[in-house]
């Protein structure tokens, strides 16, 4: 039988695919840097527009003519969008503003508690030496807020044991978040206008895309298209997914936070929990800082104990029921890979970090770096790549 003879391949076939490979992907992510500044813009164009490409496909089979498709959704898109401003926006405003003016009394309230359970259970005091009278008074007599600390160390405010000063610079950088509303606000409705065109022309804007394969850029087509559709849809599933999570937990959150009594800041509450469902393990404890502490100042520290239970009793839900029956085993990592990922995120690209970190990281080694198990033009399973339920 004759033997098989692998073709050799000369130095310069081996290296040029290589080195046209890097200029590709080393100019795809130079124009996105070059445009990081609209970051925002194109992060909620994709979000809306995923979401309502996926609406009008549900509908496609009640109603086949897509243009009316793609109007209904957008129009119950935007209604939503409008109730959940007009009804929920100022609440929740009114209600962050009156806890971000309350925070010293909030924080005053948990020393004077901490400080008491550490007079009252002296063990206590000798396991956590901070929770002693003359750790936080000292022989000057003059208090020092060991929460303060704390929140100085998570938020990295000044130098440490600098007291009341780290509260006022949190209070500061709080603040100042509400000058970047404007550009937020227009990013936002911007996104809603390109969102809905891209999804009312997207046949004709995808024949355009693939056409460029039969140009002279046709080996950037070939080199980029698949990776970014296959990341577009792990990213837009993980968002899905979690979306619905995030809803799940509000709802919860706001029937937990009124059988506790504490209404006054339901609407502050239910959309801090909303919105740090979407970061991973780090969430649950950012959401729950102010829960406890408004249910310590409001009705002491039992109703604080009942906050926690309730807190952990909403993600042993989570973790239990929701994930696997929403995610299935779908962007299932370690929680300590996770951990790793929201610190290394957080430090080099702060909150889109907390918020991206997850999926691209499924996405590298879902897709980057596994080793191929079936040729490249054969299209792996939707449903075992993310283990849809």
């Amino acid at each position: 039988m004759p033997h098989h003879v692998e073709p050799k391949w000369s130095l310069a076939e081996r290296v040029v695919p290589v080195v046209l490979r890097l200029l590709v992907w080393g100019g795809f992510f130079v124009v996105f840097y070059i445009l990081r500044s609209f970051f925002l813009l194109l992060f909620l164009t994709f979000v809306f527009g995923y979401i309502q490409n996926r609406g009008v496909n549900k509908l496609e089979r009640f109603i086949t003519q897509r243009t009316v498709r793609v109007v209904l959704v957008a129009t119950l898109f935007l209604g939503i969008l409008i109730a959940v401003g007009v009804f929920l926006v100022p609440r929740a405003k009114d209600q962050t503003m009156l806890f971000i003016t309350q925070l010293p009394q909030h924080v005053a309230r948990l020393d004077q508690e901490l400080l008491a359970l550490g007079e009252r259970y002296p063990v206590i005091g000798k396991i956590i030496p901070e929770l002693s009278y003359e750790a936080n008074h000292g022989s000057s007599g003059l208090g020092k807020s060991q929460t303060s600390i704390l929140i100085q160390q998570i938020f990295g405010l000044g130098e440490p044991h600098a007291g009341q000063h780290q509260i006022n610079q949190m209070l500061d950088l709080v603040r100042g978040v509400g000058g970047r509303i404007a550009a937020i606000a227009s990013a936002f409705l911007l996104a809603l206008l390109f969102s809905f065109l891209i999804v009312l022309d997207l046949p004709r804007l995808t024949a355009s895309v693939v056409s460029l394969e039969h140009t002279k850029l046709g080996f950037v087509y070939r080199e980029v298209s698949g990776s970014i559709r296959e990341f577009a849809d792990v990213l837009g599933h993980a968002l899905e997914a979690q979306f619905m999570i995030a809803v799940a937990n509000a709802v919860l959150t706001a029937l937990g936070v009124m059988l506790l009594g504490m209404g006054s800041a339901l609407a502050f509450l239910t959309v801090i929990v909303f919105l740090c469902s979407f970061i991973p393990v780090l969430g649950v404890f950012v959401s729950s800082v102010p829960i406890c502490l408004i249910a310590l100042q409001s009705s002491g520290l039992t109703t604080m104990i009942l906050a926690i239970v309730m807190i952990t009793s909403i993600h042993l839900i989570e973790g239990y029921i929701l994930n696997p029956r929403i995610y299935g085993t779908y962007m299932r990592i370690n929680p300590v890979i996770v951990l790793v990922i929201l610190t290394v995120g957080a430090k080099l690209f702060h909150i889109w970090g907390l918020i991206l970190g997850v999926p691209i990281c499924t996405y590298v080694f879902g897709y980057v770096i596994r080793h191929p198990e079936v040729p490249a033009h054969v299209p792996a399973e939707p449903e075992i790549t993310h283990g849809q339920s």
